[in-house]
C-alpha cells in the first residue's frame, strides 16, 4: 500500500495521484505539483489515503508545496491571461483562414506553455499559426485537436433532463456507451432522443445500465409463456421493469383477459431474448456511427 493524495486540474477532470510527502493536506486545498506538462496548480479532491501499488502510475511524483497566497494570485492572473490569449488566437485563425473552431486556451501554471484546444472536421496544417502565436506570446505553443465530447465537457450546458451536463459536473472520464444500453432500458432508438448535446450517445445511458440488466434478468420476455401461483397460464403481453410487474394474457371461461402479476408470483423458463429493432436502416446506421465515434478524451495528459 502507498499513501497518496488525489488532485484534479479542471472541473470534473481526471483525478491524478501524487505523493503528499510530509505536508498536512486536506480536501479542498490547492497544491503545486509537477506533471508531464510542467508545474501545475491543482485542487485536492479528497483526504490522504492508502491505495494498492498497482493502482499508481510509477514513478509517483510528489507534491511540491501547498499553494501560497502568491500562487493563488498567479492562478487568477493566468485565468485572465487565458481570456486574452483566446481572443488573440481567434484573430490569428481568421488571419490564416483556417477551418477550425477554437474551444479553449490554457496556460500552464509556470507560463512555460500555452495550449489551445480546437475542433475541426479533418486535419489542419497549423504550422504557420503556431509560429505566429509563438512570436506573440514568446513561449511554447501547443495546438490540440479535440473531439465534440471534449468540447462539451469544457463548455458545459443543460441536458434534456434539465440538469447540468454530467461530463461537465461529475464525470471525470468518458465511459463507453453503446446502443445495447438503450435497448436494455427499452428506450426509443431514435438517434435524436438518445444523443446528448455533443451529438454522441448520452453518457447517462451508462448510469442505470447495471440496474436494468439485473432487473431484466428476473423478468420473462414478451411472448414467453408463464404459470402464475393461482394456477392461471398465459402469454406475457408486457413487463414493467422498474416495478417488476408482468401483464399476462390468460383465458377465463373461454374469454381472454389481461391480468397483472408480480414477478415473484410467476414460474417460467426464460427464452433467449431476440433483438428486434423497429427502426429504419438510415436510423440504425446513424446510431452505429454515433457508437463508433466514441473516443478517448484528449484533455487529460498530466
Amino acid at each position: 500500500m502507498i499513501k497518496v493524495v488525489g488532485v484534479r486540474f479542471r472541473a470534473a477532470g481526471k483525478i491524478y495521484f501524487f505523493d503528499p510527502l510530509n505536508f498536512d493536506i486536506n480536501k479542498g486545498d490547492h497544491v503545486i505539483v509537477e506533471t508531464a506538462r510542467g508545474v501545475e496548480y491543482g485542487t485536492v479532491v479528497g483526504n490522504m489515503k492508502e491505495v494498492e501499488d498497482a493502482k499508481v502510475v510509477q514513478p509517483l511524483k510528489p507534491v511540491l508545496r501547498i499553494a501560497s497566497p502568491h500562487d493563488d494570485k498567479q492562478e487568477i492572473s493566468n485565468k485572465t491571461k487565458e481570456k486574452e490569449a483566446f481572443k488573440i488566437c481567434l484573430e490569428k485563425i481568421k488571419k490564416h483562414n483556417l477551418d477550425m473552431k477554437l474551444i479553449d486556451a490554457e496556460y500552464t501554471f509556470d507560463n512555460n506553455k500555452v495550449l489551445f484546444y480546437f475542433t475541426a472536421d479533418g486535419r489542419i496544417d497549423f504550422r504557420e499559426l503556431v509560429k505566429d502565436l509563438a512570436s506573440v506570446f514568446k513561449t511554447r505553443i501547443e495546438l490540440r485537436q479535440i473531439g465534440v465530447r471534449d468540447e462539451t465537457k469544457i463548455k458545459g450546458g443543460i441536458g434534456i433532463c434539465g440538469r447540468s451536463l454530467c461530463c461537465n459536473t461529475h464525470l471525470s472520464e468518458f465511459v463507453p456507451v453503446s446502443i445495447k444500453m438503450a435497448k436494455e432500458q427499452n428506450l426509443s432508438l431514435n438517434p435524436t432522443k438518445i444523443s446528448g448535446v455533443c451529438g454522441r450517445l448520452m453518457c447517462c445511458l451508462k448510469h442505470e445500465e447495471d440496474t436494468y440488466e439485473e432487473l431484466n434478468r428476473r423478468l420473462p420476455c414478451v411472448g414467453d409463456f408463464v404459470t402464475a401461483d393461482d394456477g392461471m397460464k398465459g402469454e406475457v403481453q408486457s413487463v414493467n421493469v422498474l416495478r417488476q410487474l408482468v401483464k399476462v394474457i390468460v383465458t377465463k371461461e373461454d374469454e381472454k383477459e389481461i391480468q397483472e402479476y408480480k414477478v415473484e408470483q410467476l414460474r417460467f423458463k426464460k427464452k433467449v431474448k431476440k433483438e428486434k429493432v423497429d427502426i429504419s436502416e438510415k436510423e440504425l446506421k446513424e446510431l452505429e456511427k454515433l457508437e463508433s465515434q466514441e473516443g478517448k478524451s484528449k484533455l487529460d495528459d498530466n
